[in-house]
């Protein structure tokens, strides 16, 4: 039998599979995008409102509100994780200044992949934001808020490719944590799951020791 899990820990991978369940609908539903890029419906544009299970309506309401679930969660996840954040993030930067870092390999690839999921998640957060509040679906070069519409839409796209990118590389790398982790959280819960209710036996009372009728 393995060792339970920490309570800190259960609530890590439940935050962790929102996120996961999140960015994985706002990632397919934006391949969506991608290959179907917003132009003039008609001839210029065929491919205008192309059905793949849903239209382009669909997925841009799929799209949306996965994107503000999944910002919500990973909102949550640095409040969370906030002072282990500024502990490294000092560390590293402390040790980049002495030219002496005591990282390995490993450390060091995990801390670069993790500011480019950081980096890359702020500019696609940022740039969905921006379109939250931008309905007018034009490319105007008329900017609603420093850049113009088709800037922002480009900013994006190219966060998220290298943001999905980013954190499928972190996901590579911790593949036996994540593995390990979710087979004994499913078996727990599967033994508490399965586990009898223990229930008192009644307690039965004679009318003779009771000295009644």
């Amino acid at each position: 039998m393995g060792k339970e899990l920490s309570k800190q820990t259960r609530n890590n991978w439940q935050i962790d599979a929102l996120l996961l369940i999140s960015a994985l609908i706002a990632s397919l539903s934006g391949v969506y995008f991608l290959y179907f890029p917003i132009g003039f419906q008609g001839g210029r544009n065929p491919l205008y409102n192309a059905i793949i299970l849903f239209n382009r309506q669909g997925w841009d309401l799929i799209h949306t509100w996965s994107g503000v679930a999944m910002i919500a969660v990973a909102t949550y996840h640095i409040i969370i994780h906030w002072k282990w954040i500024v502990s490294m993030s000092k560390k590293v930067w402390h040790e980049l200044l002495a030219g002496q870092s005591k990282l390995s390999k490993f450390g060091k690839v995990n801390v670069w992949i993790n500011f480019m999921i950081a980096l890359t998640g702020l500019l696609t957060a940022i740039s969905g934001i921006y379109f939250l509040f931008d309905v007018s679906n034009t490319h105007a070069t008329q900017p609603l808020f420093l850049f113009s519409r088709s800037t922002w839409d480009l900013i994006h796209t190219w966060a998220g490719v290298m943001m999905i990118i980013s954190a499928i590389l972190h996901f590579a790398i911790h593949w036996k944590w994540v593995t390990k982790v979710t087979s004994r959280y499913f078996s727990i819960e599967k033994k508490q799951t399965n586990q009898p209710i223990k229930t008192e036996k009644p307690v039965l009372v004679h009318s003779e020791a009771n000295g009644t009728n």
